[in-house]
């Protein structure tokens, strides 16, 4: 009687999942006087709850029963469960079976994303989701255009919370997946089943492609119960979509909101040098080398999704397997040809690079570097304004070519339109670089 007053006093005080993990297990096998002896599954066990929450309760038996002395002993012959029925692994005392989870990608993990300016706050806020880090808060939206990396993200995370803390309750899958699995408890009769899976067995939500559940009224309303729930709890949620919270249509305005009641981040194509690290990372892993001329020839070619890069990398190692010769530029060349529909962008950024630098005599370098030199920041300028004229180049790209943001790049641009309107002499010297570029 004692032993169960201070639990439910302690499950008054600790985390559902703290509490049923660490406290409920506990068995009361002895009481002399003043003296408290609680039993453990096993020495592990045991030893965990002496370090981290023994105090708390011999504080709460004090408080209760005037209990000053708490022992902890291992409990005889106490048989463990299995996760997986004959041979699985041994739960902990406490946890059920691990959930579910759509299969996971090996290398879809947080060493192997590559960080650039477009990605860096998403990637960022799932670390800390990951960890349990709350400087982004619990909440988070992710939307971005197909292959940029979502899924990527997402499954980093189930990947991190799996082999750094594998007793966490955690649910991933996508909205059909939800929507499905919803109706089918409908037609059971057991949607109270449903929901508790989510509301009372999880401490970290994942939910792909949101975007997917337009029109679904119910879906909408018992997703938005559960995020309430969670959110409010302290549970950890991430969402994806393809479009951003304000484009979602057919979406009620109560479930947007609940989306969005965290942190909202979109993911944008990579810049050129965070293509270009791409490509290099994955020419090495497919054992393709990485010449640089080869890699910047891709990264400026390919960019409008990471999978577009990957598929032009298997296509270039398939053809070099089959004609027993390293990639070179021709092959490249007739990969990427067919991947675009026979276009290429003849006019790069680095070509453009190199004109000015050979025009104005001042090396890649120089254009690089923080100098604000007017023989240097002149050219710099120019070559931004025409980059922005001769390729469908972002600003954010355009900035990385010379080791700018894309706010640098804005002002060079109208910088040089408002001179080249009142000085003939840049407006003759930027058309005069126009008519070699377009040679």
């Amino acid at each position: 009687m004692m032993w169960n007053a201070i639990k439910k006093s302690l499950h008054s005080t600790l985390p559902e999942s703290e509490y049923g993990l660490w406290i409920k297990p506990l068995e009361c096998r002895l009481q002399e006087g003043q003296m408290l002896e609680l039993a453990g599954p096993d020495r592990f066990f045991c030893a965990w709850v002496e370090d981290r929450y023994l105090e708390l309760i011999r504080r709460a038996a004090s408080e209760i029963g005037g209990i000053d002395e708490i022992r902890l002993a291992v409990a005889e012959n106490q048989a463990r469960p299995f996760a997986g029925g004959k041979g699985g692994q041994l739960l902990l005392p406490g946890t059920t079976p691990p959930p579910r989870l759509r299969s996971l990608h090996p290398a879809f993990t947080f060493e192997q994303f590559m960080v650039g300016e477009s990605n860096l706050l998403a990637r960022s806020a799932c670390k800390a989701l990951a960890t349990g880090d709350s400087t982004f808060g619990n909440c988070l939206f992710m939307n971005s255009s197909t292959g940029l990396g979502k899924s990527h993200l997402t499954q980093a995370v189930v990947h991190q919370v799996l082999s750094t803390a594998p007793s966490t309750r955690l649910q991933y899958l996508t909205a059909q997946q939800f929507s499905a699995e919803m109706v089918k408890n409908i037609r059971t009769h057991s949607m109270e089943q449903f929901s508790k899976r989510f509301i009372n067995n999880c401490d970290i939500l994942l939910v792909e492609d949101v975007h997917t559940l337009t029109g679904k009224t119910k879906t909408q309303e018992e997703l938005n119960t559960i995020l309430d729930y969670l959110i409010k709890s302290g549970s950890r949620v991430i969402l994806t979509s393809a479009l951003a919270p304000a484009k979602l249509a057919g979406i009620d305005d109560d479930f947007r909101s609940r989306m969005t009641s965290g942190l909202v981040t979109g993911i944008e194509s990579p810049d050129y040098e965070t293509r270009a690290r791409i490509i290099r990372h994955k020419m090495q892993s497919h054992g393709l080398g990485a010449d640089e001329d080869l890699v910047g020839f891709m990264a400026e070619n390919l960019h409008t999704d990471i999978r577009r890069m990957e598929s032009a990398i298997i296509g270039i190692k398939a053809k070099s397997c089959l004609r027993g010769t390293p990639p070179d530029m021709a092959m490249v060349r007739e990969v990427i040809l067919g991947l675009t529909g026979g276009t290429l962008e003849e006019i790069t950024g680095e070509a453009i690079r190199d004109l000015i630098g050979n025009q104005f005599r001042v090396s890649v370098e120089e254009l690089r570097s923080r100098s604000r030199k007017r023989s240097i920041a002149f050219p710099r300028q120019v070559a931004m304004y025409l980059t922005r004229k001769f390729t469908n180049r972002s600003l954010a790209d355009i900035g990385s070519i010379y080791n700018r943001d894309h706010s640098t790049v804005l002002h060079a641009i109208k910088t040089i339109t408002r001179d080249m309107s009142q000085q003939d002499a840049v407006r003759l010297q930027v058309e005069m670089l126009c008519t070699k570029l377009k040679r």
